[in-house]
């Protein structure tokens, strides 16, 4: 089987594409043949040894696949040889076969096509579990989505209107905007793209106050961080959540914690690998509500590439310089 691997850390140039045995499951696990492996901003991490887990060399980015079950291994009897499934993996995903724990798939519905379903979990699980379980954003409340054409971005816009919120997309360009205007936000802001200055940073809290006036805003959503999280928690409400979801733009912010203090308002971390790990029940039951918005069209992943293994650089190079609208995959 074919495989993309990371044999030392460095950027995306430095993966290559090799021939590697087939796996075999050991005892609770499967073998999948992969269709096809969403591309996460972890996997751009990964690869520099800058993410939180650390595989040994040489391994295979990737946390999320999709494909069919090619093979079982001892007492595995959740599914069955030739099932459609979701597979978390952690990493190992970009090949055309890998190994999973079994509890960690999840069937495919017949309206999901592989390309969809690879391109599901990682986000709408973490944006669903900030906005369910972390802010316990309620109907009418408003929310503001930094990043907002990117993958947890557009998810946490598509999930704020199933949930009842009036959703504000935050992106750097126009015609990110209009897509997360095309998927539900009520409106868009366009602010001033990085590295940011204090005049920049001005600017952005100026478009917030033209918006949230002095109520503020009742839950943001941030995987951005750096110079855009100060101005954006300025304009947070009374007893608002701000969600810390992840640092796209690179630096981790300091934040002034009068801040906190004057607006009686949560900064609370989202951390989603941890909740599933810690409580995978709870978990299944996401997936499962997440899963009966998608039959019912409520929400859907916004694929807008797709590549095949030997072009993972590109794929991961349009990931870090933030030019990805939704979701890019891979296809074996």
């Amino acid at each position: 089987m074919r495989a993309v691997l990371c044999k030392e850390y460095g950027p995306p140039e430095s993966l290559v594409v090799e021939e590697l045995p087939s796996p075999k499951p050991g005892k609770g696990q499967v073998v999948l043949s992969v269709k096809a492996c969403g591309v996460n901003f972890p996997d751009v991490l990964i690869i520099q040894n800058k993410y939180q887990f650390k595989p040994p060399l040489p391994f295979s980015p990737g946390g999320e696949v999709a494909g069919t079950v090619k093979e079982l291994g001892e007492g595995v009897t959740n599914v069955k040889v030739g099932d459609r499934v979701i597979g978390s993996t952690g990493w190992g995903g970009y090949a055309e076969e890998v190994v999973v724990d079994a509890p960690r798939l999840i069937p495919i519905p017949d309206e999901m096509d592989f390309t969809t379903a690879s391109a599901f979990v990682m986000t709408y699980g973490t944006s669903h579990h900030a906005l369910k379980d972390r802010a316990q954003i309620k109907p009418g409340e408003t929310l503001l989505v930094l990043g907002a054409a990117g993958g947890v971005g557009l998810a946490a816009v598509e999930l704020g209107k199933a949930m009842g919120a009036k959703v504000i997309a935050a992106a750097s360009s126009q015609d990110k905007v209009d897509v997360c205007l095309a998927h539900g936000a009520d409106l868009g802001i366009v602010y001033p793209s990085g590295p940011l200055t204090r005049e920049d940073q001005k600017k952005f809290g100026e478009q917030l106050k033209q918006v949230f006036g002095d109520k503020g805003v009742d839950v943001i959503y941030d995987p951005v961080g750096d110079a855009y999280a100060e101005p954006a928690l300025r304009s947070i409400a009374w007893e608002g959540r701000y969600l810390v979801v992840g640092f796209a733009a690179g630096e981790i912010p300091k934040i002034p914690l009068n801040l906190a203090l004057l607006k009686g308002c949560q900064i609370v971390g989202v951390f989603w690998g941890a909740f599933v790990a810690r409580n995978p029940k709870a978990n299944q039951e996401n997936l499962k509500e997440l899963m009966g918005l998608f039959t019912s069209g409520k929400i859907k992943p916004h694929v807008s590439a797709t590549y095949p293994l030997e072009k993972a650089a590109d794929a991961l190079n349009a990931m870090a310089h933030r030019q990805v609208k939704g979701k890019v995959v891979l296809t074996t």
